[in-house]
């Protein structure tokens, strides 16, 4: 079973985008959402997936997760099946010690909503945080992109 393990953050600088490596358009929407279970239909740039993932038991650090590549015809076949909503979102890479820092810079109803994450090999691994990272929202459901189909950043950024 694959675990997926991780922290978030909020984004202070843009400076992110002059560190990054490589970047890519992703478009994905939900075909299903429960609590703590999810499954996705990814477009990135030219690359379909399909992704499940399971509840966390841990405070939103680690969760089950399984990914398959599907082909770009499929993936834009299931996105009509998604749930309202759809997250349009930059990702760009940033190498950062030992880490690579994925952050997401948001498009549409969640325009002004940037984010990074960090994938670890379990919750305690120590990295080293860029000068772009700010305040941690590991586990905070607002975040989820699966919550920011249904309560876009642009309803509630002002409580943020």
């Amino acid at each position: 079973m694959a675990t997926e393990t991780e922290r978030k953050f909020l984004v202070t600088t843009t400076s992110f985008k002059e560190l990054s490596y490589a970047h890519s358009h992703i478009v994905q929407g939900y075909i299903g959402t429960t609590v703590g279970k999810t499954v996705r239909v990814r477009i990135r740039d030219n690359q379909g997936f399909l992704t499940i993932k399971g509840p966390s038991a841990d405070g939103g650090i680690s969760r089950f997760e399984w990914e398959k590549e599907i082909t770009l015809q499929e993936a834009q076949e299931l996105m009509p099946l998604c749930e309202p909503g759809l997250i349009d979102k930059v990702r760009y890479l940033v190498k950062s010690g030992n880490h690579v820092f994925e952050v997401d810079e948001f498009a549409g109803e969640n325009e002004g909503l940037v984010v990074a994450e960090v994938e670890l090999h379990d919750a305690n691994e120590p990295f080293v945080k860029p000068d772009f990272v700010g305040r941690e929202v590991t586990g905070d459901r607002r975040y989820y992109n699966a919550q920011l189909t249904r309560r876009p950043y642009s309803l509630w950024k002002d409580e943020a």
